[in-house]
């Protein structure tokens, strides 16, 4: 399932939800279908990841498949960092800036 984050002042990100997960639960946020940043919430959240991605900041081995090869692993920073870019951008928008994100369903 796909997770849509939008922002009132910057673009569109699209994850996937296993990859917004532990993004929105790091921020303290629950994994519902719909749910808001409002701006005063931005600088907090985008602090809390932050903080997340420093306490996973060594990368685990490469998976190897069936057949021998390996198939690199993306970690947390990886994912976190768009979001981050997209909450510190527009908590500097004006006093209505906000960010929501929409999926099928709760996840």
């Amino acid at each position: 399932m796909l997770v849509t984050f939008t922002s009132s002042e910057t673009g569109e990100i699209l994850m996937f939800a296993e990859a917004a997960r532990p993004l929105l639960q790091a921020m303290g946020k629950a994994t519902t279908a719909r749910g808001t940043f409002t701006r005063d919430e931005m600088a907090a959240a985008a602090e809390r990841l932050r903080q997340a991605v420093k306490g996973h900041e060594t990368p685990p081995p490469d998976r190897e498949n069936a057949d021998g090869t390996k198939e690199p692993v993306v970690v947390l920073g990886q994912r976190a960092w768009p979001l981050i870019d997209m909450l510190e951008r527009t908590a500097r928008g004006g006093p209505k800036a906000n960010i929501v994100w929409k999926a099928a369903a709760d996840f």
